[in-house]
């Protein structure tokens, strides 16, 4: 594959999680999330987007909302659990996502907030139809995507350099 074919990166938020008395990394999803998750992965499937892999913080409420959302898609990319994107800050998110190998065109981040909604918002240099109006009305909430592509090698990611062309939030 050419690295001047459009590359798309989707950035999912976590489902809505649970509070018990555990450490923050191995909060459960709550009830709500985990239906969202399963509602979130047959949108992100009619996408039709066919993904080459997901990177996937190692919190628990980001693995277990991973696991109902592939559930929906017709083909598992392949996934990297990765603890570089629990509490990532957009920079970070970039750092990890320049590592991709680039015989990867599409890829699925699935982290948490405020990196995810942040890195939206400084990769999207452009946007299709209402995708921005829309996701900056929903402050991204849990389950939330958006959907951006970009040209170039993945070294090559940086702000301002993508176009926000969808963005999905589950309707609460």
């Amino acid at each position: 594959m050419s690295v001047a074919e459009p590359r798309r990166i989707v950035l999912f938020r976590h489902a809505k999680a649970d509070w018990p008395q555990v450490s923050d990394h191995e909060r459960p999803l709550a009830e709500r999330g985990r239906k969202d998750a399963a509602v979130a992965g047959r949108k992100l499937a009619d996408t039709g987007i066919p993904f080459d892999l997901a990177l996937c913080s190692t919190a628990a409420r980001t693995r277990e909302t991973w696991k109902l959302a592939v559930h929906e898609f017709p083909h598992r990319p392949k996934t990297v659990y990765e603890e570089r994107l629990y509490e990532a800050s957009p920079g970070e998110l970039i750092a990890v996502l320049n590592e991709t190998p680039d015989d990867m065109q599409n890829v699925l981040l699935i982290g948490h907030n405020p990196g995810v909604q942040a890195l939206a918002d400084i990769l999207a240099g452009q946007s299709e139809g209402d995708a921005r109006e829309r996701m900056s009305s929903r402050d991204f909430p849990t389950a939330a995507f958006a959907v951006l592509s970009f040209s170039g090698s993945w070294k090559t990611l940086e702000p301002g350099l993508g176009t926000l062309l969808d963005y999905w939030a589950p309707t609460e």
